[in-house]
């Protein structure tokens, strides 16, 4: 995992979530699979473009975190969000549930 002072903030950030509009979020993403997969290598450049890319495609998605201890899951939940401007829906196990609305025309 690169250093995140080594990458630009994001453009956009997610706002904040109260209690009723994550529960909303957590009953949309139910039945959602995951559209990215994190693997050995880690948490690249290419898989942050690649979630970036599916946030602007559907707002909601989940990603696969697929190896690591609890300790190391979590930071790489961190870094996402950090490098993405998303914001953490929900945690279960290794699959993130993550969320940045489109921008308004």
């Amino acid at each position: 995992m690169s250093d995140a002072a080594d990458h630009p903030a994001p453009t956009r950030r997610a706002p904040a979530l109260d209690a009723r509009a994550r529960a909303a979020l957590k009953a949309r993403a139910h039945a959602l699979e995951p559209v990215v997969r994190i693997g050995h290598a880690g948490l690249t450049d290419g898989v942050v473009a690649d979630i970036v890319r599916a946030l602007e495609t559907h707002e909601l998605i989940k990603v696969k975190v697929g190896e690591g201890e609890r300790e190391e899951r979590a930071a790489v939940s961190t870094a996402i969000c950090e490098r993405t401007g998303a914001a953490l829906v929900q945690k279960v196990g290794r699959v993130l549930v993550l969320w940045l609305p489109r921008p308004e025309e």
